[in-house]
């Protein structure tokens, strides 16, 4: 054991605690000059508050006295004294509508207003009844003149709808007369259409049936740039030789498929029987990393132990020569120190 690294430890373990002794003290004292200084603040504070307190007291006093205050008159107590009746006549210019001191019906020359409104209702009956009479006589003149306007106005209908439905009868004659005419026509005009479409089917048949197409005659398929350009809408197919060589061509593809993809598979063989070796090689390195880290363990171990054994051991010499050397009093004073 390295005695001169452990009292360097020592020693700098004690001058680190001394270090924090020191600092810590001097923030305590700083917290402590903080502390004073803040009730400094706060006494000087509650002084400040209470001059101002005391002075807004002595100006509410001076000049804002109670009956210079806007609202003085709903808190005064002299009111009832100083107050006026509520309304002193009809037209008492404070008897305003939120007053609510003159409501309808409710004034002073009630019985002279109410003789005038009664005549006044009269009047007003006797004119609307006068009104209601020569309303309904003009009323009873406008429904005679509109029956007679009404009766003049239907004969005139009825005598038009007279002209009118002879003009029909007559048109309708004519147009019954055309019809017939036009009839015959179109039956006649038919049957010369349905013998020419009978005779114009039967040439296309027989056409047909003469026709390179019915025929299927390879030939016609043959275009005009030689035997080598076909024209699609007549051609009838492939002969034999054609036939065969795409059979040929498409084995060709076929063979050569198989040998690309026999050819692919080599390759993915390959490409796994690598990466089987790649992890076989990986897997015996991790296993011969695995059994170096254990025999590098089980040594430091071992190591460890010896280290612990030698340290217990000079702890048990040490506390011997400490006893051997201190009196017998001191000693069990100690041990009894010890064990509690």
């Amino acid at each position: 054991i390295d005695k001169d690294a452990l009292d360097a430890q020592v020693k700098e373990r004690k001058l680190q605690e001394a270090a924090e002794k020191a600092q810590h003290e001097k923030f305590a004292h700083d917290m402590k000059k903080n502390d004073k200084l803040m009730c400094l603040l706060e006494e000087r504070q509650k002084n400040e508050i209470k001059d101002m307190n005391r002075a807004l007291t002595e100006f509410h006093k001076n000049f804002q006295k109670p009956e210079t205050r806007r609202e003085f008159d709903l808190n005064d107590p002299q009111a009832l004294k100083k107050d006026r009746p509520a309304r002193v006549s009809d037209s008492d210019p404070r008897c305003t509508i939120s007053g609510m001191q003159k409501f309808m019906g409710e004034d002073l020359n009630y019985d002279q207003r109410m003789k005038f409104q009664k005549e006044q209702l009269r009047e007003w009956s006797l004119q609307q009844q006068k009104d209601w009479k020569n309303a309904l006589a003009d009323q009873k003149l406008a429904d005679d003149l509109y029956d007679k306007f009404r009766i003049e106005l239907d004969q005139k209908i009825m005598e038009e709808q007279r002209k009118e439905e002879e003009s029909r009868r007559v048109v309708c004659t004519a147009t019954k007369d055309f019809n017939r005419i036009q009839v015959a026509e179109l039956d006649h005009k038919n049957e010369l259409e349905k013998a020419q479409k009978i005779k114009d089917d039967m040439d296309e048949i027989t056409f047909l049936l003469r026709g390179d197409l019915l025929s299927e005659n390879p030939d016609q398929a043959i275009g005009p740039l030689g035997k080598h350009h076909v024209l699609v809408d007549r051609w009838k197919g492939m002969n034999q030789e054609q036939l065969m060589a795409i059979r040929q061509f498409q084995k060709e593809q076929a063979l050569e498929k198989l040998r690309v993809r026999e050819q692919e598979r080599q390759r993915e063989a390959e490409w796994d029987r690598q990466r089987l070796q790649t992890a076989r090689a990986q897997l015996l390195w991790e296993r011969q990393q695995q059994r170096q880290n254990r025999v590098q363990r089980r040594d430091l171990d071992f190591v460890n132990a010896e280290l612990s054994q030698e340290q217990k051991a000079k702890n048990i010499y040490l506390k011997e020569e400490e006893y051997s050397n201190i009196p017998t009093d001191e000693f069990y004073a100690q041990f009894n120190t010890t064990t509690r």
